[in-house]
């Protein structure tokens, strides 16, 4: 890892995986970072609901620019879903808004029910959610009591597995794993598997395990961090998260000044990471129309 010290210096270039504490919200963690690595150019790639914990992807100075790439790939969480219960924010922050007893739901139901939220479906994201409405965040219009109707979005859930199921008079308890894509909101599954079985439901736990590679053995926190601040090298971060790419000093100096390349034999689906011959990340690439595109360029 590349150190940063607190003195007055150029911020290293990297990730950082933070696993963020209940109670901040995404922005706050940014803000812990920034002051721990002396810049402002920090950034996070997949936001994180105040009460959530676990993987949050930071980049600090050209890391930024990877962030956004990073944001799409594959997630993993670990939930509590409370049965009995819907609140207005799909969570245990909200208002309870409905009540129905879930004395009767079986395991067989609750597995049943969340198989069929499983694959390719269509969600409707939280009314509670940072998406953008007309110009406005939608948790804004919905604390003005104008809560917007949310367009459904196709979502993809790889695995949606049920664990331990308690009950507690009324209401029920379910463990869950779920895998998604990215834009996956957790709270409308919650919301969606109460739905389902005609009692209700919301979130009371969530934590995420896994953002593409990094997982939570990876990530550190605050307290870590504030001890011994430092980050994953650019290079490094790039390698571990897209298909690398070795260029040439002709093509490397290509890259560098936006040039296109004739694509790499086999393509790849995403982008893919193109190295000059020394180690240094030159440019994130991706295929097009038979061209090897810089997506991002990260040497001066």
């Amino acid at each position: 890892m590349t150190r940063a010290s607190h003195g007055r210096q150029v911020a290293a270039s990297g990730l950082v995986i933070v696993d963020k504490p209940q109670g901040l919200t995404s922005h706050d963690v940014v803000g812990r970072v920034r002051r721990l690595a002396g810049t402002r150019r920090v950034g996070h790639a997949g936001t994180l609901d105040p009460m959530a914990t676990g993987v949050l992807v930071v980049g600090v100075e050209k890391a930024t620019r990877l962030l956004g790439h990073l944001a799409l790939t594959e997630k993993e969480y670990s939930a509590t879903i409370r049965l009995g219960q819907a609140t207005d924010t799909d969570d245990a922050e909200g208002e309870i808004i409905a009540q129905a007893s879930a004395a009767a739901v079986t395991r067989e139901a609750i597995e049943a029910a969340a198989a069929a939220l499983t694959g390719e479906i269509e969600q409707v994201p939280p009314g509670y959610s940072a998406i953008k409405v007309a110009g406005e965040r939608a948790y804004r219009l919905a604390r003005e009591g104008a809560a917007p109707e949310l367009a459904a979005r196709t979502v993809t859930v790889s695995s949606f597995t049920v664990g331990a199921v308690r009950a507690n008079g009324d209401l029920v308890d379910a463990d869950a794993a779920v895998t998604c894509s990215s834009g996956t909101y957790i709270r409308a599954l919650a919301r969606d598997l109460g739905t389902a079985l005609g009692v209700g439901g919301h979130l009371t736990m969530l934590r995420r395990t896994r953002v593409g590679s990094y997982e939570i053995s990876h990530a550190r926190t605050l307290d870590q961090l504030t001890a011994s601040f430092a980050v994953i090298p650019l290079a490094d971060a790039a390698a571990s998260a897209f298909p690398r790419l070795a260029l040439t000093e002709d093509e490397a100096r290509t890259v560098a000044h936006g040039g296109r390349l004739r694509a790499w034999p086999g393509g790849a689906a995403g982008p893919i990471a193109a190295f000059a011959p020394d180690g240094s990340l030159i440019a994130l690439l991706i295929e097009e129309a038979g061209q090897a595109r810089p997506l991002a360029v990260f040497v001066p």
